[in-house]
């Protein structure tokens, strides 16, 4: 059993009493460090850095050394699993990732595999196990995946979209082929997360970047089930459902399978609760433009939200991954302001 110094998040994630609200950030790992930039400028694009274990491991620890944050995340990219099932990825500077093969028949979804992490995603598990003996027990290490529907989005899209229209199209006319690739998709994601506990991660997070396109219904359909699956499979350490967007869907996801709910800038925090309910923690919930404003500021709205949440069953986050252009000096303010509430 792992003895770790700093085991406030994975104690809030499991519901125990913690004497102070842990803080983590969703792209903590990124370019609002210039240490991250110059890493990044080494290894010479954003693929060269993710699928290089040491330069990943060095950027993964770096907001715990520099932000002071309770928990690091591995440095990596969602799209690793569709690259891992056969349908790589290139990631185009100010475009965002493209594919160059598309999903578009069922022989499409057929010729794909349902990966070994060991083998095709052996990378991002070397990253993590060089991670946990850097950071020698000082605070847990979170991994995580894309869900099923948002991965369906861009292997069909082909690349990101205000509507990912083009996928979406899918669930209507071709629902079996839809059915397929999900399926496929939650295969391999339950393998990856499993394998990255195995190689040393504290607590998993699953990002549903693109619930907020579908509807109430679509999301039932198309995403919870797979969600839940995954839920039920990893049940060696705690796991956080981050779906952006999804307001529709907090009664159901309270329903899950895990151990915290993510909540983005746009859900009301008493309301989530209420949907919620008392058995998950809750994660979140920042504008991650509050960053831009004052230090008074930051520290006002953050204390607030601190109040509403109530500090326990509670992981301090921003609603969505902090943007680029941040002063890190905010970034730092929103930190240090959630670790010095009293409780």
């Amino acid at each position: 059993m792992e003895i770790l110094q700093n085991d406030l998040l994975l104690r809030a994630a499991r519901g125990e009493q913690v004497e102070r609200v842990p803080v983590w950030m969703m792209r903590q790992a990124g370019r609002i460090l210039s240490e991250y930039r110059s890493v990044r400028e080494k290894a010479g694009s954003f693929i060269q850095l993710a699928t290089n274990p040491e330069l990943a491991a060095e950027v993964t620890i770096q907001p715990v050394d520099i932000l002071g944050v309770d928990a690091a995340i591995i440095f990596s990219d969602i799209l690793v699993i569709p690259e891992a099932m056969g349908l790589p990825y290139l990631m185009e500077e100010k475009v965002g990732p493209i594919f160059p093969e598309v999903i578009k028949t069922m022989a499409d979804v057929d010729k794909l595999i349902v990966s070994d992490p060991e083998v095709e995603l052996k990378y991002v598990l070397d990253a993590i196990r060089i991670v946990k003996k850097e950071l020698n027990g000082r605070v847990p290490l979170i991994g995580f995946a894309g869900a099923p529907f948002t991965l369906l989005c861009y292997m069909i899209e082909g690349r990101g979209s205000k509507t990912f229209s083009k996928a979406k199209k899918y669930l209507y006319s071709e629902p079996e082929l839809s059915y397929a690739l999900l399926q496929k998709i939650t295969d391999s994601t339950i393998a990856y997360l499993k394998a990255q506990v195995a190689a040393g991660a504290n607590l998993v997070q699953i990002f549903d970047s693109w619930a907020g396109i579908l509807s109430p219904e679509q999301y039932r359909i198309y995403s919870l089930p797979y969600i839940a699956q995954i839920c039920d499979a990893i049940t060696e350490v705690p796991v956080t459902v981050f779906a952006k967007g999804a307001f529709f869907a907090r009664e159901e996801m309270g329903k899950l399978n895990c151990e915290t709910i993510g909540l983005d800038w746009n859900m009301d925090i008493a309301e989530s609760r209420r949907l919620i309910g008392d058995s998950k923690t809750l994660q979140g919930n920042l504008d991650p433009c509050v960053l831009y404003g004052s230090f008074d500021e930051i520290k006002k709205q953050t204390r607030s939200m601190i109040q509403q949440f109530g500090g326990q069953k509670y992981i301090a986050n921003l609603g969505h991954g902090v943007y680029p252009d941040t002063d890190p000096e905010k970034v730092k303010c929103f930190i240090d302001t959630v670790k010095e509430y009293s409780l």
